[in-house]
């Protein structure tokens, strides 16, 4: 029996189970997933509100797919990062999440280009350590980041957690925000520091 006719078959049978098994997971796990980062953030001293559904922020990053959703917004105080939003994501492979770490960035408004950027970690061959940090997108913002030492030691030093998935600068100028994408974690004082860093960059313009 030729079973490579029925494996696009078995495929799409795994897709159709898996999708909802993921989506029931994000719809009982997100929740938890909210309440910890919070509760975490304000053991390390960042001061926190009460998680929001349906705040104004909810729709910044949006419509990527359909299943992407930001769960809750915890709005920050006090610091240049201006809330956070937990983003569940549902596929056939289950359910993962993300954090965006929202900035206002009226900046943004009249620039004639607005590209994503990121962060690319080198490591060392023979213990997999991140030993250099360079950032590669927006021209502006990357001569920022790049020559700023101090987040350069903060992020080679990092845990490995913080930086696994990378991370993303994505503008959204039609909200006049720009969003700052990790893997979900929860944030040591040091990695959230360098997030508020990267924050002030592009806040700055």
């Amino acid at each position: 029996m030729d079973w490579s006719v029925f494996l696009p078959l078995l495929v799409a049978l795994l897709a159709i189970i898996g999708f909802p098994l993921a989506l029931r997971s994000r719809k009982k796990a997100g929740p938890q997933k909210v309440e910890e980062l919070r509760q975490h953030l304000m053991r390390i001293g960042v001061r926190t509100s009460e998680p929001e559904e349906g705040a104004g922020q909810q729709e910044v990053g949006e419509k990527r797919s359909w299943g992407r959703k930001a769960l809750s917004v915890i709005k920050l105080r006090d610091r240049n990062i201006d809330s956070i939003k937990v983003i569940g994501v549902a596929s056939q492979y289950g359910a993962r999440y993300l954090l965006d770490f929202v900035v206002r960035s009226a900046s943004l408004i009249g620039r004639e280009t607005n590209k994503k950027t990121r962060m690319v970690r080198k490591k060392s061959s023979a213990v997999g350590r991140t030993v250099d940090i360079e950032w590669k997108g927006d021209d502006l913002l990357v001569r920022k980041l790049n020559l700023d030492y101090r987040l350069e030691d903060k992020l080679s030093q990092a845990d490995p957690a913080f930086l696994k998935g990378g991370i993303w600068i994505m503008p959204e100028p039609k909200y006049e925000y720009t969003r700052i994408t990790t893997a979900y974690f929860l944030p040591t004082p040091d990695s959230f520091e360098a997030l508020d860093i990267i924050a002030k960059h592009i806040k700055s313009g």
